[in-house]
């Protein structure tokens, strides 16, 4: 298995964040490496949503763990490889938080898609602290 965490620091409060994440069809505005997102059904376990790449590539990912206002985790299986992805939000005080992404993969070439889904990262995260402190 295949371990990995980013995690950048927020100015503004959790529930800020936690609007952003909800709002799948907008993750393309502070996710470069999505070019649509489209849910189907509700934001909570069992759900799933589709994500386009801006490369043409698409892939269906299910939600499991969602906690109100403090994380979630998506499943997708990509070839033989299994790739959990867990978005939590921890409280620093009232207008400021800490996000972290964890993700997980199992498969033959764990290390290899674990560095492919994860490369960008850092800049999702950059890109979600300034669309979200932006709108605070």
């Amino acid at each position: 298995m295949w371990l990995h965490e980013s995690r950048i620091e927020i100015d503004a409060a959790p529930a800020a964040v936690w609007a952003r994440f909800t709002d799948v069809a907008g993750w393309k505005r502070w996710n470069a490496g999505v070019a649509e997102c489209v849910l189907h059904g509700v934001f909570a376990d069992g759900g799933e949503f589709d994500m386009h790449l801006p490369d043409g590539g698409e892939f269906r990912s299910r939600l499991f763990d969602v906690v109100e206002g403090r994380c979630f985790a998506d499943e997708t299986q990509v070839g033989e490889h299994r790739v959990r992805i867990w978005h939590r939000i921890d409280p620093l005080d009232g207008a400021r938080c800490r996000v972290a992404y964890q993700t997980e993969v199992e498969g033959p070439d764990a290390a290899g898609v674990g560095d492919a889904v994860t490369g960008d990262f850092g800049e999702v995260l950059a890109a979600l602290k300034r669309d979200t402190e932006a709108r605070s």
